[in-house]
């Protein structure tokens, strides 16, 4: 812990490993340009289920990049938060061993958790008794494991966390770090990455009627249009490196972005009408904390549920809450084009919000052509656009409702 006076939490680093890229270069390469990568899910196992669309991460080979000692104890929802996190400490100049281990803390969002080493393990029970069992399935399905693997990995040992409150909990862990650095922590590593591709994972979301069961990539998940038919879900995620904005100054981190608002409300599972009401609470407060005015959000990151009730709630939410700027505000789903990975789809979006501002563009909503809502969501191609402050949106399905307020870094007004 710092003896300084806590300023802003600043985010100096991002790490992505995404179904479209990764690293953050080409995850915002394929952003910008609106390509989607959804597919036939081609894991083994899934074919005889009714879920037939999904993003995956498809390059990605973890003993290439993981020691052996955690790959053996770890899910794949594991490894892509240790990858992550690697590449956001290196993004921001932290990599190695840090001055001061109680300086570190980490905190991650999880809501499928490790669902195919669970499997594996549960197979070999079944299959083989339970002496085949290996000791690590304790712990590698924990939704917890990601957070206790990378601070084992890198060696730190200040506050820890992991926030469970649905797929909103995304969100809700950044600003459980941004509170954690202004508390006096001096570097948070936060986010979180997802894995829910494994079959006995699959089976467990098909209870869920917002899940869209098309099998054509191309028309599976369009929010916002007479055709939503449900969203699609996605592996990987991304972790970011915030600290005490002062503290990155001194020691010549450039500063990304600012994270300046958050507020969360719940309103119950599936209840998309009540969503809007809930939402726009949670917009406002969000405002309220980052002391920003509705005119002045410059871009909006919908959390485009593809669900024609839960559109239309989120399309009036942003209306109630931004008032008539809410109809003109550039809006994106970015996520249409590799799927929603659940609890990692808002820090996705959020590090789509910072390169957006870094870039001053406004990426388009992949296989979403004509909408049905009064909202200028941006569609086909980027943007190009003045951006200072940006507007992240998620809901859960089980009726959680978050709203963050990004700042750029460069030019955000103490």
């Amino acid at each position: 812990m710092s003896n300084r006076r806590p300023g802003r939490a600043a985010v100096t680093g991002i790490g992505v490993v995404a179904p479209n890229g990764l690293r953050t270069d080409a995850y915002w390469k394929s952003v910008r340009e609106g390509l989607s990568v959804l597919d036939l899910i081609s894991r083994e196992g899934c074919d005889h289920l009714p879920l037939r669309v999904a993003g995956e991460v498809r390059a990605f080979d973890p003993a290439a990049l993981i020691e052996d000692r955690f790959l053996v104890q770890t899910d794949r929802f594991s490894h892509f938060a240790m990858v992550a996190a690697a590449l956001a400490l290196d993004d921001a100049g932290l990599g190695g061993e840090p001055a001061d281990p109680f300086s570190v803390g980490v905190v991650t969002a999880a809501g499928s958790g490790g669902g195919e080493f669970g499997q594996r393990e549960l197979q070999k029970l079944w299959g083989k008794g339970s002496k085949f069992v290996g000791p690590y399935q304790s712990i590698a399905w924990f939704y917890a494991a990601s957070t206790g693997q990378i601070s084992i990995r890198s060696g730190f040992k200040g506050p820890c966390g992991v926030v469970a409150s649905d797929e909103a909990g995304g969100l809700d862990s950044l600003a459980h770090a941004g509170r954690a650095v202004r508390r006096g922590t001096d570097v948070m590593v936060v986010g979180a990455t997802e894995a829910p591709l494994a079959p006995y994972s699959m089976v467990c979301q098909l209870g869920y009627p917002e899940l869209s069961t098309l099998d054509d990539p191309d028309r599976a998940y369009r929010p916002f249009t007479e055709k939503a038919c449900g969203f699609v879900p996605a592996e990987g995620g991304a972790l970011l490196v915030v600290e005490d904005e002062d503290r990155a100054r001194e020691r010549g981190a450039p500063v990304r972005a600012v994270l300046a608002g958050h507020a969360a409300t719940f309103t119950g599972a599936s209840r998309w009408a009540e969503s809007r009401e809930g939402l726009a609470r949670a917009i406002h407060g969000a405002l309220d904390e980052a002391g920003c005015a509705p005119e002045e959000i410059d871009v909006v990151f919908a959390d485009a549920m593809g669900v024609p009730e839960a559109d239309r709630a989120e399309a009036l939410a942003i209306a109630d809450a931004l008032g008539a700027h809410g109809a003109r505000v550039p809006v994106t789903a970015p996520k249409t084009g590799i799927g929603r990975a659940h609890c990692a789809a808002p820090v996705l979006d959020t590090v789509a919000a910072v390169l957006a501002m870094e870039h001053g563009q406004v990426p388009p909503t992949p296989n979403v052509f004509d909408i049905c809502h009064d909202l200028d969501l941006v569609m086909s191609r980027a943007r190009p656009a003045e951006l200072r402050t940006a507007l992240v949106l998620s809901r859960g399905l089980m009726g959680s409702n978050a709203a963050l307020v990004v700042r750029r870094g460069d030019d955000s007004a103490r």
